[in-house]
């Protein structure tokens, strides 16, 4: 674990931890110090990420069994865990992305459900959880997005769609929080996790090419010449959950490896 204890008596919450990115930022997190409570929908999964806290020292963590299709069921289990753990001072939104597919094949309904896992879950949270910073005076909102935010990427119609929405909320957020009180978003590039995978199945099944070769293409793409590590996003969520960050609001921060053309 990491000496660097700045996150030390905050109390943080991880939404999608159960793999990839958000399994990342909790084990990021918990290295600075904070009280890692990890959030999913399937236990055992949980049960795992906590054993893997545990074993690199972590500091109590625990675990919230949740669907954000579930509003409703989800907003009285965060009166639970405040009731039982305290106030949460750090908020990681992190959700698995819509079905890959063209935007004009999309029905209304992956829409919806995508807006609703996304948006209104994190508009939930955000607003269930804040009166806990503005108390602590202390508050980091740190939203896991997509590049497609800047650059929309081919294949992922409605996921496009879904993280302009949640970026632009994200952005009207920060214009009202209190000071002490952040939210900023991650872009993540192309990152090593089983969505990415079944990403490049797709692709490679719609042109022709084994998923090996795809993931090839999309690395000649890229100045850094690899695909990140999710441990990498982790870094960037922790810091922007630091003290080190307070000063940093309303962003959009892609950690792609230099893959967007954009300034």
């Amino acid at each position: 674990m990491s000496q660097d204890k700045d996150l030390d008596r905050r109390h943080a919450l991880v939404c999608g931890a159960s793999a990839g990115i958000g399994r990342a930022a909790a084990l990021a997190l918990a290295s600075r110090g904070a009280r890692v409570t990890v959030l999913a929908r399937t236990q055992s999964a949980l049960e795992a990420v906590i054993a893997q806290l545990e074993g690199a020292g972590a500091r109590s963590p625990a675990l919230l069994v949740a669907d954000l299709d579930d509003r409703s069921a989800l907003a009285s289990k965060l009166d639970e865990l405040i009731a039982w753990r305290g106030p949460v001072h750090i908020l990681v939104n992190n959700a698995g992305g819509p079905s890959p597919g063209a935007v004009l094949e999309a029905d209304e309904e992956a829409f919806l459900q995508a807006f609703g896992r996304h948006v209104l879950a994190s508009h939930l949270l955000v607003r269930r959880l804040l009166h806990g910073m503005k108390e602590a005076g202390y508050g980091r909102i740190v939203n896991i997005v997509s590049t497609s935010v800047r650059e929309p990427i081919p294949g992922l119609g409605v996921s496009n769609t879904i993280r302009g929405a949640m970026a632009s909320w994200a952005k009207s957020v920060s214009r009202e929080l209190p000071p002490g009180v952040t939210i900023n978003n991650v872009l993540p590039g192309y990152t090593d996790t089983e969505r990415l995978q079944a990403l490049a199945a797709r692709v490679g099944q719609e042109s022709d090419r084994d998923r090996q070769a795809v993931i090839e293409g999309w690395i000649a793409a890229i100045p850094e010449g690899r695909i990140a590590e999710p441990r990498e996003l982790g870094e960037v969520i922790a810091f922007l959950a630091s003290p080190a960050a307070s000063y940093v609001r309303g962003t959009s921060i892609p950690v792609d490896g230099g893959r967007m053309h954009g300034i």
